[in-house]
């Protein structure tokens, strides 16, 4: 049970807009992302980046105070900032998006930790030293953890 990952610098807002068109192509369509960082490390505009890569027409926008936005069905975002507990989660019937056809985009992933699948590829969005960006995107690597 291991994971993979690759890291990446970014610099620009239009950097971390053109590795979420990137990761649009390379993941399946029913992903789940956990999107980890600070406010304002680059999860909303990766996120963007995201609806573009994917066709998505319409603005992209945090959902800190609704939870939770559907593009299309082919983007669920979630901003879980706010959320209290995980049980939260679950009544709300959001468990449900694991399962769709669409990506999950998940910010604040943490405060549902026990709930995500195996499957979920974790990117984690850094301040670093230069006043730039690290992210860094972890995946599964066994056959089971693709598939759970």
């Amino acid at each position: 049970m291991g994971r993979i990952g690759l890291k990446r610098s970014l610099l620009s807002t239009e950097e971390t807009l053109a590795l979420g068109r990137e990761v649009a192509q390379l993941v399946p369509s029913n992903a789940i992302l956990a999107l980890l960082g600070n406010l304002g490390a680059g999860k909303t505009t990766f996120v963007q980046g995201l609806a573009l890569g994917l066709g998505v027409l319409e603005t992209v926008q945090s959902p800190t105070f609704v939870l939770f936005n559907n593009y299309s069905d082919r983007l669920f975002h979630f901003d879980l900032y706010r959320l209290k507990d995980p049980k939260d989660f679950t009544n709300l019937g959001f468990e449900e998006y694991f399962d769709k056809e669409g990506i999950c985009a998940i910010e604040w992933p943490q405060r549902i930790a026990s709930l995500l699948p195996k499957r979920t590829i974790q990117i984690l969005f850094a301040h670093d030293s230069t006043g730039g960006r690290t992210v860094e995107i972890s995946f599964p690597t066994s056959a089971n953890e693709q598939s759970a």
